[in-house]
């Protein structure tokens, strides 16, 4: 049944990617009807392969699934009031490729009990603000792709189809601003949770901590120097493959402590 809805779904937003490249702004059908559907579909399949007899089982295709709904799913609110459609093109085929992951691979790794509430209070923190901290980097490459677009002559028309420079910038600092909130947050239940700092434990949690530092110094330059542009997006973009490093390249503090495989 999961690798069903996630076909349905993942179709459902290649549906919406195609209607964003022909209509970046305005599209009501995915908007209303396309993408709404698709996240509905695809958290009923994560619902499916995380959850049993009281615990969760994530593995790393599972991981990558719900970080890539969770933008998605705020991708969709955000475009309740902003008119960026546009950046469907990249981000919902990227979200179609993860929902079919786990579908077709499997979801490989040893349930994880949910008896202690911090243990809950740190997934949550953590996958929220991942998704957010993705939804950012597809985000910075939308803006460098679009800051490409601005400088060539030949592409003005396309230009003016998309968002203006001006609002997805604004927009790119409001997510990384509540990312980088929701990633404090996790890495004080992080600590709290840890029974001690080492081997991997330490991994994880430098790594973590390096990724919250590049965040934290990025807003400090947009208050400061009003950092935008290309050092801007370098600066998201070093923050996220930081954070993608402590997700995927070592161990989660979460199985280490019950002794459970990634993968």
């Amino acid at each position: 049944m999961p690798l069903i809805l996630s076909l349905i779904a993942a179709a459902l937003y290649a549906a919406a990617a195609w209607r964003a490249l022909r209509k970046p702004q305005g599209d009501t059908l995915s908007q209303r009807g396309l993408v709404p559907l698709a996240l509905v579909l695809h958290a009923t399949a994560l619902l499916q392969q995380t959850t049993t007899h009281g615990a969760l089982l994530i593995g790393v295709g599972v991981v990558a699934s719900l970080l890539a709904w969770l933008s998605a799913l705020m991708l969709w609110v955000f475009c309740l009031r902003e008119p960026l459609q546009a950046l469907g093109v990249v981000h919902y085929p990227f979200t179609a490729l993860c929902a079919l992951w786990p579908a077709v691979f499997g979801n490989v790794g040893s349930p994880i009990p949910l008896n202690d509430w911090r243990l809950g209070v740190h997934i949550v923190l953590s996958l929220f603000s991942a998704g957010l901290l993705t939804l950012a980097a597809i985000h910075a490459l939308a803006i460098a792709i679009l800051d490409r677009i601005l400088h060539s002559p030949d592409n003005i028309a396309l230009a003016r189809r998309l968002p203006p420079l001006q609002t997805m910038e604004k927009l790119l600092f409001q997510l990384i601003f509540v990312g980088f909130f929701l990633l404090s947050l996790t890495l004080c239940s992080g600590l709290l949770i840890i029974p001690d700092l080492h081997g991997e434990h330490l991994a994880q949690l430098l790594l973590t901590a390096s990724a919250w530092v590049i965040f934290g110094v990025l807003l400090w330059g947009r208050l400061r120097y009003g950092w935008r542009g290309r050092t801007a997006i370098r600066w998201a973009l070093s923050g996220y493959v930081m954070l993608v490093a402590a997700y995927f390249g070592s161990k989660l503090v979460l199985e280490q402590i019950f002794n459970v495989r990634w993968s």
